[in-house]
């Protein structure tokens, strides 16, 4: 399985932790443009009543939108919504919320780059913020490997040439995928309008017999309402991109994940 990518906070980024940190771990996402974003309070909601927290959210996960340039599900658009430049815009925002890791809250535009590339986006993003950073991408083989699968099918919104370059990156993480489904939507705009029945109805097609896990990639997609939903209706677990990297940042925190069966088996996990 994939190799740790994701960096880890030290010593000497606790030495100059942002003016805005606070007592609660707090890992901010950089997100591109406005499509499902809702689903971050959603989770912060979600966990803090996992964990049985009735004074305030148990982990903080504050959101700033980068510039999405052009909303394309388009190898070209991608690699310019991915750049460093875009990125590096917007961390300044973030360490003022406090964050004490950083997210980029966006699965096409890094594995768009291959496994290579979006290993260095995330040492580059890592670098200008002096914390802890990874992306969706590595969010999925992270939670891959947590639950102990190897055989997963990927259900996409995207055209299928950017979900091939998925499952390109799902391989090259140590994953075989048996079956790969591709919707064909263009903008992250549509695919945020989608619903409770469309994104059923994308599980569904996109799973297969021999799946142990289902992926649901696209970080536009709301999906934290239904994930319970989506793993009864199929048996199986089930992956999203909002949900799993909720988790990712969790991980750069070394922060344990609290029992939340309304996240399905991903956040179910003992130990």
């Amino acid at each position: 399985m994939a190799d740790s990518v994701a960096t880890r906070r030290t010593a000497a980024d606790a030495a100059t932790a942002p003016s805005g940190a606070t007592s609660t771990p707090t890992v901010g996402f950089l997100y591109p443009g406005f499509s499902a974003e809702d689903d971050y309070p959603r989770l912060e909601s979600m966990l803090a009543d996992a964990a049985g927290d009735t004074t305030g959210p148990g982990v903080r996960l504050p959101l700033v939108h980068t510039d999405i340039g052009e909303d394309a599900h388009r190898v070209d658009a991608l690699l310019e919504m991915g750049s460093a430049a875009r990125l590096a815009a917007r961390v300044a925002d973030l360490k003022g919320l406090g964050a004490q890791a950083v997210v980029w809250a966006c699965t096409s535009a890094s594995f768009v780059y291959g496994y290579g590339g979006a290993r260095e986006q995330v040492r580059e993003l890592s670098a200008v913020a002096g914390l802890p950073a990874s992306s969706t991408s590595f969010a999925f083989a992270h939670a891959i490997e947590d639950l102990g699968v190897e055989r997963v099918a990927v259900a996409a919104t995207y055209p299928d040439d950017v979900a091939e370059l998925f499952a390109a990156f799902l391989k090259t993480a140590g994953a075989e995928v048996v079956a790969r489904r591709a919707s064909g939507i263009i903008t992250a705009a549509e695919v945020g309008t989608w619903g409770r029945d469309e994104v059923l109805a994308l599980a569904r097609a996109g799973d297969h017999p021999d799946a142990e896990a289902v992926l649901l990639p696209d970080t536009a997609l709301h999906s934290a309402a239904y994930i319970a939903e989506l793993e009864s209706a199929l048996g199986k677990p089930v992956l999203t991109a909002n949900q799993v990297t909720a988790r990712e940042g969790l991980r750069l925190l070394d922060h344990p994940a609290p029992h939340c069966p309304a996240l399905g088996r991903l956040f179910s996990l003992v130990g």
